[in-house]
């Protein structure tokens, strides 16, 4: 039997970003995927939603043109929408994607793999064997226990995995769970025509967010007739004839579908890991520092592991495991010295790195929080997007603890702050880099200045120093 020097198992972003590197260096790799290349991030999860999202968009400004002094008649048609979107993940998941494998053997859509021992895998009736496995299956979606869920026709429902093999837009949609999913399919389908209801449990949308972000997303929200009902549990779901109803202690919602976006589960069943003894739970399995699982020539990268369901977290972790893993020597890169940021692709956008104001306080730790609005901001008002502000959470020194925006462009001007604080840069270096003007991420420059100026007006010994320098 030929015997790999890798074994991939899942090629979402994880093991697409393993198996690229491994075969680039030269080593022979398998890689096993179920269903197809991409995972659920290209072919039913971040991407296909970013590009709702834009169709969506789209349709929004185009039927609000008089604000920039357009006047047209446009006409939109949502089940055409949804082709766009097909269409684009067709071309991303194309010859082009697929040119970056040519150097690994790939056994795609014959079945799930499962442990054989712990240097072998099935897959339908073939072994496959290598020095050294990766597991990068991935996260499904969560079904909370609702009471009559599943006597609702799956027609009804969805999930991420068939929303985007829908034909039309509904013209109701309730949505259970108001993080990054029920939040941007909520803004998406509701600009497409649905009315849309967002019901969950949480005190606030996007429950691991800012609540100051969070409550300026709700608001646009409701200026977009989007109904979110926060603390807000679920009695129980059921049909009515073609109509499926959401019944909580206040409401009863009528849809013509739902959308339950309530977490993520980890992909581990079908591996078979308890015959070789490898450690899991519900997060997902169990890994060190440096990402191998108890048995160390196997590694749990990417979001079957529950350190994080984001996919540059899965590619980033992908990288540093196969780092580890041709590397001879006992020291390893441990994954936790990088920061892990996140972006949800509302209107506005929300980003955060690091600690929330809520977290910095109860960690007890001494900080000031610096606020700034874009609204103060020129070219935010000239672009007429001036929901949203910058809240770093520092201290006198100029540490960056935490940055939270929530904005136009926040997914992207949160980079420099994530690299400040990856390379423990402070508020004073922030200020003194130029930033080209009038950019967007001018805020991040301007809201260290607002730091800097608050130093200022509180030291009394460098205004009395000022003084003395301008009398000489």
């Amino acid at each position: 039997m030929k015997i790999y020097d890798l074994l991939v198992i899942g090629m979402g972003p994880a093991g697409m970003a393993a198996s690229a590197m491994a075969s680039a260096l030269g080593l022979e790799v398998l890689a096993v995927e179920e269903n197809k290349v991409g995972g659920e991030c290209l072919n039913c999860g971040c991407i296909p939603s970013k590009a709702l999202l834009k169709t969506a968009q789209v349709n929004q400004i185009s039927h609000h043109l008089e604000k920039f002094g357009i006047h047209s008649s446009i006409f939109t048609d949502p089940g055409e929408s949804l082709d766009v979107v097909r269409q684009k993940i067709s071309r991303i998941s194309g010859k082009k994607l697929m040119q970056a494998f040519e150097r690994v053997k790939l056994i795609i859509n014959q079945g799930s793999a499962e442990f054989v021992d712990s240097h072998s895998v099935r897959v339908g009736e073939n072994t496959y064997r290598a020095k050294k496995i990766f597991i990068a299956t991935g996260t499904a979606p969560f079904i909370p226990n609702i009471e009559g869920f599943d006597k609702v026709d799956e027609s009804l429902k969805l999930t991420n995995t068939n929303l985007f093999i829908q034909k039309s837009i509904p013209k109701s949609l309730t949505i259970i769970g108001g993080g990054a999913i029920g939040c941007e399919m909520a803004q998406s389908f509701a600009r497409l025509g649905s009315n849309v209801n967002v019901v969950h449990i949480d005190e606030h949308l996007l429950p691991f967010a800012d609540s100051q972000a969070a409550s300026i997303l709700e608001e646009r929200f409701k200026k977009e007739n989007i109904q979110v009902f926060n603390k807000t549990p679920i009695k129980r779901v059921f049909q009515k004839d073609d109509k499926v109803f959401v019944e909580t202690d206040s409401h009863i919602f009528e849809s013509e579908k739902i959308l339950i976006a309530t977490g993520r589960k980890p992909n581990l069943e079908e591996l078979k890991l308890d015959k070789i003894g490898i450690k899991y739970n519900k997060k997902g399995i169990i890994v060190d520092k440096a990402l191998r699982t108890n048995i160390k020539h196997i590694y749990a990268i990417g979001d079957c592991n529950g350190i994080s369901n984001f996919s540059h977290s899965a590619m980033h972790q992908g990288m540093i495991a196969l780092m580890n893993a041709i590397n001879p020597l006992p020291f390893k890169i441990h994954y936790d010295k990088y920061f892990i940021p996140w972006s949800v692709f509302t209107t506005p956008e929300v980003a955060n790195v690091g600690l929330t104001e809520k977290e910095a306080l109860e960690k007890g730790l001494k900080v000031t929080v610096i606020k700034k609005d874009y609204a103060s901001y020129g070219r935010a008002i000239v672009d007429g997007a001036t929901e949203g502000f910058i809240k770093v959470i520092t201290n006198k020194k100029g540490k960056i603890f935490g940055v939270t925006i929530v904005g136009e462009n926040a997914s992207e001007i949160i980079h420099e702050w994530i690299l400040a604080m990856q390379f423990k840069l402070s508020m004073f270096d922030i200020l003194m880099t130029q930033h080209s003007f009038p950019t967007i991420s001018m805020l991040n420059k301007m809201v260290s200045e607002d730091w800097m100026m608050g130093k200022l007006q509180e030291s009394t010994t460098l205004k009395k120093f000022a003084r003395k320098l301008f009398r000489l």
